[in-house]
């Protein structure tokens, strides 16, 4: 909900991008054009493609690249465009949707796959639907672009929000964690140029493990970003549900480019270029600050809310001795709250509460990659991540004297090594080979009231460190001339307690024709549990009882088929069966950390023994963009269950039952020259509640909380949710700046969502408290 304490706010800002806005609207007196640069490059070895071919559609333009993979196409008018890639003995594929604005020119980095037998696959690269770029894998896998983020209602330029539109995952207003296949959001791994990295939202895991409010990544600086949902290639290990593999782009060595933004989340700056002119080397970084209060009902807080993040890659290409990248993302969280002044409008225990929360997570690497004799490409990163909250809340007694609540000092430091040889033995036969090192230091403490006004209970209190060892081979075989084939395994092993997998991958491709395919895909996988859970301490010494915990694993299985009915039309259908086993429970009881959704204090002995099972349908039907509109439905029909530690199957959490998107959306070229735009999208999406256990209300009355009747858990289910998303831009393109105002909003319709049961204290009842979130922004950016 829109509080009515932030209008005052908000108004001045609004009339400010209104004015600007008039005033950018006049137009100027010329066709505008902008050049379009690029390289080819083989898929397996990098090297580069003499003599391929890049055909802009829609347009008698083109041009033949040089004998280092080079190309340069000038004047070509603003707009939106295809463009055909192909050469002799490669697989040609189409760039969707690539903008050329007055300011910022295209630098396309193309790469194109050898062509094995009679088939002429022509390959949609950049759309949804996509195979990921370079992951080898062959089902469940998609790509997503910042075009994609920025245009698509609902992606609110958040790639974790985007994919909420895809098929087999279901999201929420309030947090932006991704159910994947009925899959906890704690279960997706996150990882940015092949390293794994903490969860990048802001204000992560206060609402739910595995979620936050709004992602760290801009879309102004990534590349593209493989979102893959069961069944991944041997080169990923410690994932259970999905991988959200994020690539950073390399900033323009030709052009010097910067932007600014200002809404009413923030002021977003970015800048780009060489430094020096007619060199090699680039810089790209995105700056992003903010002081608000409209996400402030996200996380539980109306006030005291900022968060900040920096985002940079800075690239060093070398004759000889290769290319060099450092890169990094960082953020900065902090949120408050203060009890309300008037002790008679106290209805919940939030009312009397003081709390404190500082978040922070940063990402730092360091990559080489190198081609060797034009068949093996040696890739070689380190890498640093750290992440932490420092958590502090105090209640008000009647006697205005602050009682110690709760308290959590957690810092996570990872050192990461990382690094992998990718050879093509010939046109049939890739490999891919790799490890990764993974020390992983620790700093825990975690205390709180077991009970209302109690003194602070322990729960965890460790400081050390670990390793976890990961290796893997992969290899993509093309059998035949209709017949792919990728088979492999990883193995992992946690130093903590010398647990350890081994992984098979297995996947299969055959080809009916050019135009549609099946797919077949196995795969083993497994994940660590939050490392906190292993030091909880517990029983009559006081000993670490989770320190023995096992990898969480799951079988994967995946059936598909894939067709293009038209040019524009693409259908794709997806049947996959999970089964989980080696879940944490506790013994006799219902509870499974498959349900656990935001406890931090969670201080129970565990085993593994718990069981789980996924399975549904995903199907998308698209229509790429043609003559400026496009649409997309997709659909989800699944069944979640687990079975807790008292060996009964019950329906889990985010057994939601079915999740349907529809998106549209029409762009139209406006002026005499064409050098404005105006684009309308919006999105529906209707999805099943989350399943609830049942209250057990004279115990909630009696404590004064909820308390739940886990004998029947998860019994009950909420209610289905409609929600609608609109995102409106208008851009003008000059002679050396571009101009964008935009209007984005995140549940248009204000569907009220559940946010948990509180007890009451001024009608001495338990209460579903709802809200209606409705979360918009309408910025302007320019680009100079």
């Amino acid at each position: 909900m829109i509080k009515c304490n932030l209008t005052f706010k908000i108004r001045p800002l609004i009339c400010l991008l209104l004015l600007i806005w008039a005033y950018q609207t006049k137009s100027s007196g010329q066709t505008i054009t902008q050049n379009i640069s690029g390289t080819f490059q083989d898929g397996a070895t990098g090297k580069p493609i003499p003599g391929a071919t890049i055909t802009i559609q829609g347009a008698s333009i083109g041009m033949v690249a040089d004998s280092m993979g080079h190309f340069l196409i000038k004047h070509i008018p603003v707009g939106r465009y295809n463009i055909l890639c192909s050469a002799v003995g490669y697989e040609s594929i189409i760039l969707e949707n690539i903008i050329v604005s007055s300011v910022k020119q295209p630098e396309l980095s193309v790469v194109l796959n050898e062509k094995v037998g009679q088939l002429d696959d022509i390959v949609i690269q950049t759309s949804s639907r996509s195979g990921a770029g370079d992951n080898m894998a062959i089902s469940s896998s998609s790509q997503l672009t910042p075009e994609q983020a920025s245009r698509f209602a609902g992606g609110f330029d958040d790639p974790a929000r985007l994919v909420a539109s895809f098929a087999g995952v279901s999201s929420s207003v309030s947090s932006n964690g991704i159910v994947v296949r009925g899959n906890s959001p704690n279960s997706l791994q996150w990882k940015m140029e092949g390293i794994e990295i903490p969860n990048p939202n802001h204000f992560a895991d206060l609402d739910g493990f595995g979620g936050g409010a709004l992602t760290a990544l801009s879309s102004r600086l990534l590349s593209s970003a493989d979102f893959l949902t069961g069944a991944f290639p041997a080169p990923y290990n410690n994932a259970l549900s999905g991988v959200f593999d994020v690539h950073m782009r390399t900033g323009s060595n030709k052009q010097r480019v910067s932007m600014v933004g200002l809404g009413l989340i923030g002021l977003d700056l970015s800048s780009e270029g060489p430094f020096k002119k007619s060199g090699n080397s680039s810089y790209l970084f995105n700056y992003r600050y903010s002081t608000l209060g409209l996400i402030g009902p996200i996380i539980g807080n109306n006030a005291g809310v900022n968060f900040q993040d920096l985002s940079f890659k800075l690239n060093f290409p070398s004759r000889k001795a290769g290319t060099f990248s450092l890169w990094g993302i960082g953020l900065l969280d902090h949120s408050g709250d203060k009890p309300k002044k008037d002790r008679n409008k106290w209805e919940y225990q939030d009312d009397q509460e003081k709390t404190d929360v500082k978040q922070y997570m940063g990402t730092l690497g360091l990559t080489h990659e190198m081609p060797f004799s034009n068949k093996f490409i040696l890739k070689t990163t380190l890498a640093a991540t750290s992440s932490g909250i420092h958590l502090k809340s105090d209640s008000l007694d009647k006697q205005n004297v602050f009682i110690p609540e709760d308290r959590i000092k957690n810092c996570y430091t990872n050192f990461v090594l990382s690094s992998s040889l990718r050879t093509k033995f010939n046109a049939r036969h890739t490999n891919q080979t790799g490890f990764t090192i993974t020390q992983m230091e620790y700093n825990l403490l975690m205390r709180t009231q077991p009970v209302l006004n109690a003194p602070l209970k322990t729960i965890a209190d460790a400081k050390g460190s670990s390793t976890l060892l990961s290796a893997y081979t992969q290899s993509t075989l093309n059998l035949a001339n209709r017949w792919t084939m990728n088979a492999g395994v990883n193995g992992q092993v946690f130093m903590l307690n010398h647990q350890y997998t081994i992984e098979p991958r297995l996947a299969f491709k055959y080809s009916v024709d050019d135009r549609q395919f099946f797919t077949l895909a196995y795969g083993l996988h497994s994940r660590l549990d939050r490392i906190s859970n292993y030091f909880v301490k517990g029983g009559l010494n006081n000993d670490l009882v989770n320190k023995s915990l096992d990898f969480t694993k799951a079988h994967h299985f995946v059936l598909g088929f894939d067709k293009s009915l038209s040019a524009a039309l693409h259908f794709k259908l997806e049947a996959y069966y999970q089964y989980l086993f080696d879940v944490p429970v506790i013994k006799d009881s219902s509870f499974s950390l498959i349900n656990l959704e935001d406890d931090w204090f969670f201080d129970a002995p565990l085993q593994n023994t718990g069981k789980g099972k996924n399975y549904g349908v995903d199907l998308t039907l698209e229509k790429n963009m043609t003559r400026g509109f496009y649409w997309m439905f997709t659909s989800s029909v699944f069944k979640s269950k687990y079975m807790g530690g008292d060996n009964t199957w019950r329906d889990t959490r985010y057994d939601r039952n079915y999740v349907f998107n529809l998106l549209a959306g029409k762009e139209w070229q406006l002026g005499k020259y064409k050098q404005k735009s105006l684009g309308v999208n919006g999105r529906i999406s209707y999805q099943g509640g989350d399943h609830y256990s049942p209250l057990d209300m004279a115990a909630s009355l009696s404590q004064r909380e909820a308390v739940f009747n886990e004998h029947e858990a998860f019994t009950r289910q909420y209610d289905p949710a409609l929600t609608t998303h609109l995102t409106i831009n208008y851009k003008i393109n000059r002679k050396k700046s571009t101009h964008e105002i935009s209007l984005k909003i995140i549940n248009a319709n204000g569907y009220r969502e559940h946010f948990g049961f509180a007890y009451n204290y001024l009608n001495q009842k338990i209460e579903d408290y709802r809200e209606a979130l409705v979360i918009p922004n309408l910025s302007y950016t320019i680009t100079f």
